[in-house]
């Protein structure tokens, strides 16, 4: 396994890689690694020859300055976890000088719509934090591939935006939810959530199956106001939205138009802790 901290590093050992004719696959994380994280970079040494991980807590695009504080970081722990799975993914974990430069500051960007609902309409600047990051990744590394989780779908959607935007040469691979036991999907913010939250909060996925399962018969609002309903009876989890949109445009439901792939999404606080998820709804 070999870490990389500076990105000038990184690119003269991706050059020497890309010259023997090695595919390179990019795992882009925050750290604080999970088996979702997990499932993601199995994915890329099956599909690449070589796997770069990315470990950086991104500022850019958090808009609460406690919770960049707070996110969970265990830079040893991720380490661990990589290196049980395969001895050869090389890691870079870069400071946000070295990969930022002197300001450390986002670039502004247009996702036609994308980033202006949901998590854009309640996270200000994220999506240009988010971004600025990732085009700084694939300009680094380089890779041929890049794979994200379906658990941040609007994110995963502005990304393949953002490659069709810029020309980016990076095919994009979203992978499924990897979920615990009782069906939370695994997020680095679980770590801060103790066991009893955690049960609790089991309720997000059971709603949104149940949300599923009445959209086949009920209309968008019908299911909108239900799951409204739902939380507001809840003792400990404060519903900050719930919506359904076009899977590819991520435009709020009028009707449902045949043909069309509809997702329920949400973002739910557990206590301080903030939630999301999604759910294919046809």
């Amino acid at each position: 396994m070999q870490i990389f901290r500076e990105k000038k590093e990184l690119s003269r050992a991706i050059d020497l890689k890309k010259k023997e004719g090695k595919s390179l696959g990019l795992v882009p994380t925050m750290g604080a690694l999970h088996e979702g994280h997990l499932s993601l970079v199995k994915k890329a040494l099956q599909e690449t020859d070589l796997v770069v991980v990315s470990i950086f807590v991104n500022p850019t695009q958090f808009d609460n300055h406690d919770d960049l504080e707070k996110y969970p970081r265990d830079l040893q722990k991720d380490l661990d976890l990589l290196k049980s799975i395969d001895e050869n993914i090389w890691i870079f974990v870069p400071s946000a000088e070295d990969l930022y430069g002197e300001e450390i500051t986002s670039e502004h960007f247009e996702f036609d719509g994308l980033e202006k609902v949901m998590e854009g309409a309640f996270r200000k600047g994220h999506f240009d934090g988010v971004g600025t990051v990732v085009k700084k990744l694939f300009e680094t590394v380089k890779p041929d591939k890049a794979f994200f989780g379906q658990k941040d779908y609007q994110q995963l959607q502005i990304i393949r935006k953002l490659t069709e935007k810029a020309a980016l040469p990076v095919e994009i691979v979203g992978c499924p939810i990897q979920r615990e036991s009782n069906g939370l999907a695994r997020s680095s913010r679980n770590e801060r959530l103790n066991d009893q939250s955690r049960e609790k909060a089991a309720f997000i996925y059971e709603t949104l199956q149940k949300a599923k399962d009445l959209f086949g018969t009920k209309d968008a609002d019908y299911v909108i106001e239900w799951v409204e309903k739902q939380f507001q009876n809840h003792s400990f989890l404060n519903l900050e939205y719930f919506e359904i949109a076009d899977a590819n445009t991520l435009k709020k439901i009028n009707r449902k138009q045949k043909g069309n792939q509809y997702r329920a999404f949400i973002a739910v606080y557990a206590g301080d802790i903030r939630l999301i998820d999604n759910i294919a709804l046809n």
